[in-house]
């Protein structure tokens, strides 16, 4: 990461706009010691396909009942993970 005087600052603005859009973060400095990181804003997240309720519902039917509780059921899975 570069950095910059903030005496320097006002005049290379446009410098400084052109490299946050290239991606890259700069320091600001005050009397040589760092005050302020400026970066680029992060891009925005894809967005999201809604859920399917009803289709989540009808997965969660179709799946078989389990007779026993989460304990014995990770106990039965272990225990077969063994031979």
């Amino acid at each position: 990461m570069d950095s910059i005087n903030i005496a320097d600052l006002k005049d290379e603005l446009g410098t400084l706009i052109d490299r946050l859009e290239a991606g890259e973060a700069v320091q600001i400095t005050r009397n040589g010691q760092p005050f302020a990181r400026v970066t680029p804003e992060a891009p925005p997240l894809p967005r999201r396909k809604p859920i399917d309720v009803s289709a989540l519902e009808a997965l969660a039917k179709s799946l078989p009942f389990q007779e026993q509780g989460a304990g014995e059921f990770v106990r039965m899975m272990r225990d077969g993970d063994r031979y």
